[in-house]
């Protein structure tokens, strides 16, 4: 077996692990939080509970989330496989089938009847869970899916999409079940972002400032831990009017300690500042999905 292989291994046997365990965790926040709130999460999950309401109310009868969750996730899947990646998309599928196979299988459990705490404590678990699988290189499924296809292949903001989905999902469940449980969503789905934003910081990026004279050995560095190029500028100091260097990149959040401690390890004195980045423009290296 070649070394790249045995490498591979154990980083599978692991990501297989984390999508395992998001699915169980979503699996029991549906039918704990989220059942007994009447809560809808955003997304093709949120989507798929709908249909069971609906169905429930008009037709006397709840469909089983497995098959509509996966006639719903059909087509994102089919776009998962053929431009994003395929070890990618056969976890998120893994993730579906057995976070659906969960769902109906295991029984309905009420712990609380309050909204207001079903929402919180929902939507921490329910970021948890999205970040576990961002953490495997999965996805949770539905939007997911194109949001990532439409901003890495086609260069398309994607956040107007899923908030549209989002909205209509809101606003239909707000016609036929009352709009308190919609508003109560909006918690939940505002508490589970946030919660995904502490958990995963992958896709935010990190400025970094490096006032040193050892640049090149910094920018080197820089780029071997993050695969990101650096600007190497000319700089005075203003008290000794010594000659410095000033290394100004652009890193990935998680990456963004890594390269600190590099950099001060190769010069101590370095003077180093770190600003989270809030909007950028231009070409960006993001790991593709394998």
């Amino acid at each position: 077996m070649s070394r790249q292989k045995q490498e591979l291994l154990p980083r599978d046997l692991k990501r297989v692990m984390l999508v395992l365990l998001a699915s169980a965790l979503m699996a029991v926040n549906i039918k704990t939080f989220v059942r007994t709130g009447g809560l809808y999460p955003g997304g093709a999950t949120g989507l798929t509970v709908l249909i069971q309401r609906l169905s429930q109310k008009y037709l006397g009868f709840e469909i089983p989330y497995t098959p509509v969750n996966i006639a719903l996730n059909a087509v994102p899947v089919y776009i998962g496989f053929r431009y994003i990646g395929k070890r990618f998309t056969l976890l998120s599928l893994m993730m579906i089938l057995v976070n659906g196979f969960l769902v109906d299988l295991i029984p309905a459990k009420v712990i609380t009847y309050d909204t207001l705490l079903i929402a919180i404590f929902g939507g921490l678990i329910n970021g948890t869970v999205v970040s576990l699988c961002l953490r495997a290189d999965a996805t949770t499924g539905g939007t997911d899916f194109i949001a990532i296809y439409l901003s890495q292949k086609k260069g398309v903001e994607t956040w107007n999409l899923i908030l549209g989905l989002n909205v209509i999902i809101l606003s239909t469940a707000g016609i036929f079940f009352g709009w308190d449980k919609a508003l109560y969503s909006i918690i939940f789905q505002f508490v589970s972002t946030q919660t995904v934003h502490t958990l995963y910081r992958d896709y935010q990026q990190q400025t970094l400032i490096i006032v040193t004279n050892k640049a090149q050995e910094i920018s080197d560095e820089i780029h071997r831990i993050c695969h990101h190029g650096a600007t190497i500028m000319d700089a005075e100091g203003s008290h000794e009017h010594g000659h410095l260097k000033v290394v100004y990149s652009v890193v990935g959040g998680s990456d963004a300690k890594k390269a600190i401690k590099a950099a001060r390890e190769i010069d101590p004195k370095a003077f180093v500042n770190s600003i989270h980045t809030t909007e950028l423009q231009g070409r960006f290296y993001m790991r593709p999905k394998d």
